[in-house]
């Protein structure tokens, strides 16, 4: 099996990590893939957002299978296109993909098809009617732009000042694009987040290993959001009960909604969901694998992840079955001075050659370049430390200690992943992060 990546973060170089290990694999490639990437893939130049130009590259490269990992290509359309000339692709349509494209269509998707979710005060495209509407909420309040935003489109807050000042961000001072232009205001939920993921065929589906993220750029869920600084995966974080439960209230109805209305869906759909005392709720869809999410999934994944994801492009998927390592896995994520505003990059990373004398651990690049074999900060989250423990806090040890190791100008990461969770989400006030 040949198979194409699409992507550069961490999230890819994850897929490609574990792919090349799967047997029946013989090239693995990824584009455009980053510094890191590449001693494991093959790396190849590709603008994502150029969908046609994905295309023709799978089918120069005779790919047997392409997997999307970042949302942009599918919410532009990529699926369509590799479907319009015969191509195989792992991921959503451009319908589908409006899960994640659009919050507006999410939250009325979930509202017509019964998806536990959290009740909309309203959908604006004004912003003094959205400042007029702040006026009569209950806090804590959450804000989310309508569009991508990777990741820093929400602001969970109580206090009316900062939610003018982000309505302020998001539809005037054009700091999204149109992303920004249309806003939904919602109640803010209690509880604790939880990553389910799923992979589908549109019809069957096999779930991944639960995860956590932790989306607040510091220690205890302080600071912005963003991108994903961190994550765990342990079978702790998911009861069989209510993996039942979510399965019944949340994750067939959604399925079976996209099939009512003619939506074909063929990928990894990604439910945050948080965990109140009334039952799981939908915070928010996303139409592939969460980044880091997706690293720790890989780090516990023990199954031919080539062939499943062959078997749902294909829709095949009915046969298949996942098999997770009993251990617990941890990524944490190295970021540059700046994140998630505007990174300061270009900078050499150290004590990569000294982690690869160290056994219990993977480094998985995020945002890196290479250059006569120095690595150099290129992006806002550059490295993803993972590791696996037989629990969280050896996970979290060996990683942290890894971490100690590898260094790079204004680098910083949270020191709370997988560690103190109950004093984690009592600084945070039970947060709520689109």
């Amino acid at each position: 099996m040949k198979i194409l990546v699409i992507g550069s973060g961490g999230r890819e170089h994850a897929l490609t990590w574990k792919l090349r290990q799967c047997s029946g694999v013989e090239k693995v490639w990824c584009a455009p893939g980053n510094g890191g990437i590449a001693n494991d893939a093959e790396c190849v130049s590709l603008e994502v957002k150029d969908v046609k130009a994905a295309a023709d590259l799978a089918a120069r490269l005779d790919a047997d299978v392409t997997i999307v990992g970042p949302e942009l290509p599918l919410v532009l359309g990529i699926a369509d296109e590799f479907t319009r000339r015969g191509l195989v692709l792992l991921g959503p349509s451009k319908r589908a993909a409006q899960l994640e494209g659009s919050k507006v269509f999410a939250k009325q998707f979930m509202e017509r098809h019964a998806i536990p979710t959290a009740p909309a005060y309203g959908i604006f495209d004004s912003e003094i009617d959205a400042e007029m509407a702040l006026r009569s909420v209950e806090w804590p309040l959450v804000i989310k732009a309508d569009g991508l935003c990777a990741g820093k489109g929400v602001l969970v807050t109580s206090s009316a000042d900062e939610a003018s000042a982000f309505l302020t961000r998001l539809m005037n001072s054009g700091e999204f694009g149109d992303a920004g232009s249309q806003v939904l205001l919602e109640e803010g939920l209690a509880g604790e987040e939880l990553s389910y993921i799923i992979l589908t065929d549109g019809k069957d589906f096999i779930s991944m290993a639960p995860t956590r993220d932790h989306k607040r750029a510091f220690d205890g869920d302080k600071g912005p959001n963003t991108g994903g600084m961190g994550a765990y995966s342990t079978d702790d974080l998911l009861g069989a009960e209510l993996e039942k439960q979510i399965n019944e209230i949340v994750v067939r109805p959604t399925l079976a909604g996209l099939k009512k209305e003619g939506i074909e869906y063929r990928g990894f759909l990604y439910f945050g969901l948080m965990l109140t005392a009334d039952g799981p709720r939908v915070l928010e869809f996303n139409c592939r694998l969460g980044d880091p999410e997706a690293q720790a999934i890989m780090l516990r994944a023990d199954f031919n992840l080539a062939q499943v994801c062959r078997q749902a492009a294909q829709g095949k998927l009915a046969s298949s079955a996942a098999k997770w390592s009993p251990a617990a896995s941890v990524c944490v994520v190295m970021a540059s001075e700046g994140y998630p505003g505007a990174p300061a990059i270009g900078f050499p990373v150290n004590g990569l050659d000294e982690f690869g004398q160290r056994p219990g651990g993977i480094v998985f690049h995020s945002g890196t370049r290479v250059d006569k074999g120095v690595y150099y900060t290129s992006g806002g989250r550059v490295l993803g430390v993972g590791t696996r423990g037989a629990n969280i806090d050896e996970a979290a040890r060996t990683c942290y200690d890894i971490l100690s190791t590898i260094d790079f100008r204004g680098s910083h990461f949270r020191g709370d992943v997988g560690r103190s969770n109950s004093a984690r989400r009592a600084a945070a006030g039970e947060s709520q992060d689109g």
